[in-house]
């Protein structure tokens, strides 16, 4: 339940003591104990709501196809409005890390499934800290953030895919991203959703992710396909204008990164550094349980 549903005075001193943001200060409600499966208790003694969870991974494991998270993301509510504020604010002040999950109290912060369009002004932004975020899409503006260098959503488990349009941050070189929660990723090879999806709100870009060029009256064509981002494999949802845009669109995964070859330290990856093309789709697809993937490794 949320906290912004009520006014402080109808709660008494019974039930368990939740971090209030309007008084800086706590409250309690009268049997929330009862209605917070998920909640945990800090050593703070205040109750915060649940980590990032979906069942995706039970899901993969029948034989039903896989659904894109769709939200609704409340955009009236006090959550947004203290995103959307941030977003402001770090681009009027020109900072260089934006990290919104450090500022926004954490039972708003997991109300926050995607991000507002105006991240596209944060041209100065460097870092991206997105740790243990309740996200399920990040908006394709994401492609105009000209100094990006570093995205971090890592423990945001219900975050399977990013835009195509990610690509475009040309200075992107290091991410930390929980891949098994991936779509398709070499560890447990996570089904991709059958395309034409469902998008959540906000995620659909203005142009076309190869050409930037207009949609036609009927809509983009939907796609998927693996490709590095940072030092990251991740599966990339691109909207094109046509036919001849998807035959443009690369093949999978690219290149490795320089950024990556350090990370030959990381002995139990080595193979899958060196082969990341066997490890992955190859080619843009549609999705569904009838895409062949390559074996898992778990």
């Amino acid at each position: 339940m949320d906290e912004s549903d009520h006014d402080e005075a109808d709660f008494d001193e019974s039930g368990p003591e939740l971090f209030s943001p309007r008084s800086g200060g706590s409250y309690r409600q009268p049997g929330l104990s009862e209605q917070m499966p998920g909640w945990w208790q800090g050593q703070d003694g205040l109750w915060y709501p649940p980590d990032p969870y979906c069942d995706c991974d039970e899901i993969a494991e029948t034989e039903r196809e896989l659904q894109l998270h769709v939200g609704p993301q409340d955009t009236e509510g006090e959550a947004w409005a203290l995103l959307v504020q941030l977003v402001d604010d770090a681009a009027a002040d020109g900072r260089e890390v934006f990290s919104p999950g450090a500022e926004i109290p954490r039972q708003f912060w997991a109300e926050i499934l995607t991000l507002p369009a105006s991240i596209a002004e944060l041209s100065a932004v460097r870092e991206v800290e997105l740790y243990g975020s309740h996200l399920i899409a990040v908006p394709p503006e994401i492609g105009q953030m000209s100094s990006l260098r570093s995205f971090d959503p890592y423990t945001s488990r219900r975050l399977h895919w990013l835009p195509f349009e990610i690509t475009r941050c040309s200075e992107l070189i290091d991410s930390r991203i929980s891949t098994r929660h991936l779509y398709g990723n070499h560890k447990t090879r996570l089904p991709f959703p059958r395309l034409p999806a469902k998008l959540p709100p906000g995620s659909r870009p203005r142009t076309c992710s190869v050409c930037n060029g207009p949609f036609d009256t009927g809509g983009p064509i939907q796609r998927w396909i693996s490709r590095w981002v940072g030092t990251d494999v991740v599966p990339l949802l691109a909207h094109a204008c046509s036919d001849r845009c998807v035959e443009l669109l690369p093949d999978a995964p690219g290149e490795t990164p320089p950024s990556v070859r350090p990370s030959m330290q990381w002995t139990f990856d080595r193979d899958w550094h060196e082969a990341p093309r066997q490890s992955y789709v190859d080619h843009p697809h549609q999705g569904g349980r009838d895409v062949e993937q390559p074996p898992s490794e778990w």
